[in-house]
């Protein structure tokens, strides 16, 4: 990046931190940020020195501060839409498709007050990846088709780092385990699991193929998708503003779209390990890799907890300390033995953290999806 020879020129997208990620992946940003009628842009430019009159206030300077508000209030409708269209699928339209369902004879139902769905093992996994299928993808193509971010900056491709991704793994694993001590396991992830036990008592759950494929599903193909939906362009966007302010709006959009206050801790702060995972190896592979070791902990946990014998408390206690140990060594040995790299750029602001992020929250309609995740989370604790 090229330095102007006058302090007094105020140019954000020059004076980003563009040291920690690597010179493909930079360009494509600079130029998208650098395109002519790009809302979603932070491009403040101006002459220190120079002023503008205004009536009833004089000579002033022009205004960082507007420039950067009006940004973020055009990104935050974005990311409140696309929210609020998750949550409607996920709520809403789903069950209306699980009752047009059951009119037309297939065996599944469910109703507007439960969360539960009922039916045929094929027809309850086929709904599930339906449902889960949709509720992510129409919102991660509408932030892709608003923001129009280069692919090369949507999804960080380069591993520079491969250590950092075992490191980010290790520190997930530690995170899994300390939010798990109060629950125990995920809610859904139980339910599900009980629900194919259920089925055949005498039939190892492991031998219904649809179970096979909800796993899977659920491991791999959700992950990918959390993934590319929080650290692809939404956080690409959001990093004009200084990486930690993309991490935590990230993170916390994450765990209020959970809708559930005994995951919402865990799913923030794993989604966090994600983001940094991701700057510190310059890949989003890793975030889609700390998914994965999320969800197999998950499935993990509730397949130890619905164990009937008087053994499972002792394997219980045994599998969190064995993950415990491991990822807080393995997290250790990592940041011991590899160089201190700086991995979180910083943008040039007059507001404070707390003021750009108090000021985007309260952006139409990401307010009111908040609002509205925080009384779905309250009604189904």
């Amino acid at each position: 990046m090229e330095k102007t020879a006058d302090s007094s020129i105020i140019n954000v997208i020059d004076d980003f931190d563009y040291s920690t990620q690597d010179e493909s992946y930079n360009e494509k940003f600079i130029g998208w940020r650098r395109k002519k009628d790009n809302r979603f842009s932070y491009s403040f430019e101006s002459n220190a020195k120079e002023s503008i009159f205004v009536d009833g206030r004089g000579f002033v300077s022009t205004n960082m501060i507007n420039a950067e508000k009006e940004t973020l209030s055009h990104i935050f409708y974005v990311i409140g839409v696309a929210m609020l269209a998750w949550v409607v699928i996920d709520n809403i339209v789903s069950k209306i498709f699980i009752i047009l369902l059951s009119f037309a004879k297939v065996n599944i139902h469910t109703n507007f007050f439960s969360y539960a769905i009922y039916g045929g093992s094929r027809e309850v996994v086929s709904v599930l990846i339906v449902i889960s299928a949709v509720k992510m993808l129409l919102p991660m193509f509408y932030i892709r088709h608003s923001f129009n971010v280069p692919v090369k900056v949507e999804l960080m491709h380069t591993m520079r780092h491969p250590v950092e991704l075992i490191n980010a793994i290790a520190m997930a694993v530690v995170v899994c385990t300390v939010t798990s001590i109060p629950s125990a396991y995920s809610s859904e992830t139980k339910e599900i699991y009980e629900f194919f036990k259920s089925l055949n008592a005498d039939v190892s759950v492991w031998g219904q193929t649809e179970f096979l494929v909800y796993t899977a599903f659920d491991t791999l193909i959700v992950s990918v998708m959390s993934g590319i939906f929080f650290h692809g362009s939404m956080f690409a966007v959001l990093r004009q503003f200084g990486d930690i302010f993309a991490i935590v709006v990230t993170s916390v959009t994450a765990g209020l779209l959970t809708e559930n206050f005994n995951e919402m801790i865990a799913v923030t702060l794993v989604t966090a390990v994600g983001a940094v995972g991701m700057l510190r190896s310059g890949s989003i592979f890793t975030s889609v890799a700390v998914q994965v070791v999320y969800r197999m902990y998950l499935l993990a946990m509730a397949i130890i907890e619905v164990d009937p014998s008087e053994n499972m408390f002792l394997t219980r206690g045994v599998f969190m300390a064995v993950c415990l140990l491991s990822g807080i060594i393995s997290s250790m040995i990592i940041w011991l033995t590899s160089r201190n790299r700086k991995f979180l750029a910083k943008c040039r602001s007059e507001l404070t953290f707390a003021e750009r992020l108090g000021f985007s929250v309260r952006t139409f309609p990401y307010l009111a999806v908040v609002a509205l995740c925080i009384a779905y989370s309250a009604v189904s604790f």
